[in-house]
């Protein structure tokens, strides 16, 4: 499956697994309807600033978005420490 359609299904699993119409969706992630819309029908590609808008809405990681895995608190907090180690 190709990045685009991936990301537009997440999308649109993630709104209906939350029972959310596409305007009660947007409302949640400031999104317009017919950008949602678009994303969905793989008219357009959702940009990294929405993913996370998405993410921060539904309070999931990317990752978790993508996969579908949810990743307990505790292992969150150690890929980040061992994030920050790599980069500093």
């Amino acid at each position: 499956m190709k990045y685009q359609k991936l990301i537009s299904t997440k999308i649109k699993e993630l709104r209906l697994k939350n029972n959310l119409t596409q305007e009660e969706f947007t409302e949640k992630i400031g999104l317009s309807l017919n950008g949602v819309s678009n994303i969905e029908r793989c008219r357009y590609q959702p940009t990294a600033e929405t993913i996370d808008k998405i993410c921060d809405a539904f309070k999931i990681s990317p990752l978790e978005f993508v996969t579908g895995v949810v990743i307990p608190v505790s292992a969150k907090r150690s890929i980040a420490s061992s994030f920050v180690a790599i980069v500093t």
